[in-house]
């Protein structure tokens, strides 16, 4: 398994361009934000239906999640690729000519509601219009993918849309398996009950409960996928039951959810930020509930040594119940369009 090649390892010109990808990134992480979370939780409101706040056990992991799934939160997948994606992974990576965002396309399927107005350049990251044609796309659907465009080095384009990912989850499991050294060749060679585990580690590597969704079994698949490429592929995925939104990268997992804070959390939080109340409240506080303020909290998290490469490459057996992830940092956000302040530190799960 190819892993994506260090900053340190990249000659100037792709250095270059990947740090105008993580710019771009950026960007898209405050766009996703608002619309997983605060988007969904407006439309909780218009509905006037109370917001399903998920529970700060959920977000431990091995954490089991209510199977309960809210049409009135936004869900979608995409897939940020830093290279562009070679014909030769069609075979698993379902993008062709049909599925292009061309306006013919989607005049076809309907999914762009001002049509008329469609011009080609908006696929472009660049271009004042790329986020209105990411948010008309995002309920179609499988997965949206960005990718770099080929003809040039350093722009970025929603190039296609219903992506489907049709990699078998027991190629994505023995893909893991091999890397981690809890197998040599083959996911059956050390037995059926073996071969199921491993895959049930599969999501437990990611961050998501076994029985998950299409699309959080697609992002977690798509994301093993990936890991052949050389560059850096981020995947975020919003979904009705979980109500998180789930970044994996290369660096891991982390999830951001919406929480409810009290008024003595909230004065605790401008204390560690060391500003006024009311600039936490008018840069943090998405929105308030009677004496709640409701925050944006992120949660990122490590691999334990299971789930890291073995020492010297050994081979080794697989425990099952030993964890493979755990907390490292939780921060409460400022508001996605917030610029000037940052994160602020804040454990909460096991407080």
């Amino acid at each position: 398994m190819k892993y994506c090649n260090s900053r340190q390892s990249l000659s100037r010109e792709d250095r270059l361009r990947r740090s105008y990808y993580q710019v771009l990134r950026d960007e898209l992480d405050q766009f996703v934000i608002g619309y997983s979370l605060v988007g969904s939780y407006n439309n909780f409101m218009r509905l006037r239906t109370p917001y399903p706040f998920v529970e700060l056990r959920e977000l431990k992991p091995r954490a089991r999640i209510p199977s309960i799934e809210f049409d009135a939160q936004n869900s979608f997948l995409i897939i940020f690729s830093e290279d562009f994606i070679d014909k030769k992974h069609k075979k698993y990576i379902r993008y062709f000519d049909a599925n292009k965002t061309t306006k013919t396309n989607l005049l076809r399927h309907k999914y762009f509601p001002n049509i008329e107005n469609y011009d080609r350049n908006m696929k472009y990251f660049e271009t004042g219009d790329f986020f209105s044609l990411l948010r008309s796309l995002l309920p179609v659907d499988y997965a949206l993918l960005i990718q770099r465009n080929q003809r040039t080095k350093v722009q970025y384009a929603l190039t296609h849309f219903h992506v489907r990912v049709d990699w078998p989850i027991a190629d994505a499991s023995e893909d893991l398996a091999k890397s981690l050294r809890y197998i040599s060749k083959d996911l059956y060679e050390k037995g059926d009950k073996y071969a199921e585990n491993m895959q049930k580690k599969l999501f437990e590597y990611y961050g998501v409960p076994l029985m998950s969704g299409g699309r959080r079994t697609a992002a977690i698949v798509a994301a093993q996928y990936f890991r052949q490429m050389g560059g850096i592929t981020t995947i975020y995925v919003s979904s009705s039951e979980s109500r998180n939104l789930l970044r994996i990268d290369e660096k891991g997992v982390s999830k951001t959810v919406l929480v409810k804070l009290s008024p003595d959390q909230v004065k605790t939080l401008a204390g560690l930020a060391g500003i006024p109340q009311n600039s936490f409240t008018k840069n943090y506080v998405v929105a308030r509930q009677r004496k709640s303020y409701i925050c944006i909290l992120n949660v990122r998290y490590d691999h334990t040594s299971h789930a890291l490469p073995s020492e010297g490459g050994r081979l080794r057996d697989l425990n099952y119940d030993t964890n493979w992830l755990t907390v490292a940092e939780e921060h409460i956000l400022p508001k996605p369009s917030i610029m000037k302040y940052a994160p602020i530190p804040y454990k909460m799960i096991y407080a």
